[in-house]
């Protein structure tokens, strides 16, 4: 599988263009791939739990010939029940081996994704803040051990 750092830039990249957009899909992909091995087949509802982390849920919410779109959550016990957060909408495309976040819960709970948030609502739009949290996000999973599989 090739890695994220084993990308070669086919020129520079400026952010919040259309081709620095294309590299944080494709970035997004391969972090996706290495916790989602997978993705490509599963369906369904699954969790990944690893010592030292919150339990991860991870569900299949459609699947198309070429997409795969998922749902990327932790759960929280809040005052009124349970609370999603960061509660993500993710597209992977297949065929074009890119991961989009579709969407993104604006209320945020732990500091480090609301410091991300708002660092970057000056100078990216809606579509890059999300990536960019969901590019961050994918690399903790990925550092912490998740890794879903097929139950």
């Amino acid at each position: 599988m090739l890695l994220d750092y084993q990308l070669v830039p086919q020129t520079i990249v400026k952010p919040q263009s259309f081709v620095g957009l294309m590299a944080m899909y494709e970035s997004n992909y391969l972090r996706l791939m290495r916790l989602i091995p997978e993705l490509e087949r599963l369906d369904g509802c699954f969790r990944s739990r690893v010592a030292g982390d919150c339990e991860l849920f991870v569900d299949v919410l459609e699947r198309c010939r070429y997409t795969v779109t998922l749902s990327l959550t932790y759960f929280f016990e809040g005052e009124n029940g349970r609370v999603a957060d960061p509660d993500m909408t993710v597209r992977a495309y297949l065929d074009g081996r890119l991961a989009e976040a579709m969407s993104l819960s604006g209320n945020h709970r732990h500091s480090e994704f609301r410091r991300l948030a708002k660092a970057h609502r000056a100078e990216l739009n809606a579509r890059w803040q999300r990536n960019v949290v969901l590019s961050k996000w994918l690399e903790y999973l990925s550092d912490q051990g998740h890794l879903v599989l097929e139950r």
